[in-house]
């Protein structure tokens, strides 16, 4: 019994591998664009109206049977009208992972609300609180492994494996719910760079994990801080700043020592034509993920439509079998102004980030 315990232990703490090694959470090198696995508070921060991210992910395949993990946000920005220029977004995250040889998957189906307040029109900054809650779910295949009393000796030294295995689990897929809550401020230096930073706790309902009875895995509570900057630094071209520092706690809130920091650098050009439906860009950078991995992002924008592509360069203590070969990922980025933000007469204050263009109706960042 304690064998197998072990082994799925092993499991989880192999196959939830997020954003670094250690963590609990699955995470995409692109984190920019999945902004609700960063801070549900961080929904709506962006220029525009409507957001949709799709986001693919194959890792590890150089070493193992390849982690596959599929992501898809969505975000929506209404006014309120409960104060003046009060924006309310209304988000949904949706994720699926796929690790190792038990094909151990995890799902995600989260709701999100973000309420975003104007303290100054002038600096266009604003408060905002989001709560993000649904279900979660995990389950593993026993059949595609092997345990060690399948083996039994064979001639020469070799092995085989018996077709079944005294090994029974009590379950092998669980659901339970998820609850996460965020606030963040974002707002303008000055006319050419903008800013947000953000806090975050997830996991306030301590998920229990366990697969079968008499011994379960509680999910620890994790701490995000968050940070973004743009700064426009001529008419076509901007710097953008990113960073993200996650630190786990257990249950009464005693810091576990996991943690894990991720930052990113990006240059962005502008190559825009008459209107915002012909509008062209480039954006290339890099991000790192502290002692995992250096990744290289390269970003292509055609009107609406952004299309990003990174590879992790993988520099843990995993390189030896890794050879440095990480995972490729891949995310498709749409954003617009709603209708009626677009018949309007002129620009209606609301929380958003980069993009600062003489054209009221650009679509940044």
């Amino acid at each position: 019994m304690r064998l197998y315990y072990k082994f799925v232990l092993s499991i989880l703490v192999i196959s939830c591998r997020g954003l670094a090694v250690f963590s609990q959470d699955v995470g995409f090198s692109q984190f920019y664009d999945q902004p609700l696995l960063r801070n549900p508070a961080l929904a709506g921060i962006f220029t525009g109206d409507v957001r949709l991210s799709a986001s693919f992910r194959n890792q590890w395949q150089s070493v193992t049977v390849p982690y596959t993990t599929y992501g898809l946000s969505s975000e929506i920005k209404m006014p309120v009208n409960a104060a003046p220029n009060d924006n309310l977004t209304i988000g949904l995250q949706l994720l699926r992972d796929v690790a190792g040889t038990s094909e151990f998957s995890t799902l995600q189906i989260l709701p999100a609300v973000n309420y975003s307040l104007p303290l100054s029109q002038e600096k266009n900054s604003f408060l905002s609180l989001g709560l993000m809650g649904g279900l979660m779910q995990q389950r593993f295949d026993p059949t595609k492994l092997a345990f060690n009393d399948q083996f039994v000796a064979g001639s020469n030294g070799t092995f085989s494996v018996l077709p079944v295995t005294g090994q029974i689990f009590n379950n092998t897929s669980i659901n339970y719910p998820d609850l996460s809550v965020g606030v963040s401020y974002n707002g303008s230096i000055n006319e050419n760079a903008d800013y947000y930073i953000g806090t975050a706790l997830f996991h306030l309902t301590k998920p229990k994990v366990g697969f079968f009875d008499g011994n379960v895995i509680t999910l620890n509570r994790k701490a995000a801080f968050n940070f973004g900057m743009a700064s426009r630094t001529s008419e076509t071209d901007q710097i953008i700043v990113y960073g993200d520092y996650f630190k786990q706690f257990n249950y009464d809130f005693k810091p576990v020592g996991v943690s894990t920091l991720q930052i990113g650098l990006m240059f962005n050009r502008d190559l825009w034509g008459e209107d915002e439906d012909n509008r062209k860009g480039i954006t290339f950078g890099v991000l790192y993920r502290w002692n995992d991995a250096v990744i290289p992002v390269v970003q292509l924008e055609f009107s609406k439509l952004t299309v990003s592509t990174s590879y992790d360069v993988n520099i843990s203590k995993l390189v030896v079998a890794s050879q440095y070969r990480g995972g490729l990922e891949v995310t498709l980025t749409y954003k617009d102004l709603l209708n009626s933000r677009r018949r309007g007469n002129g620009p209606i204050p609301c929380p958003k980030f980069g993009g600062h263009m003489p054209n009221t109706h650009y679509i940044g960042y």
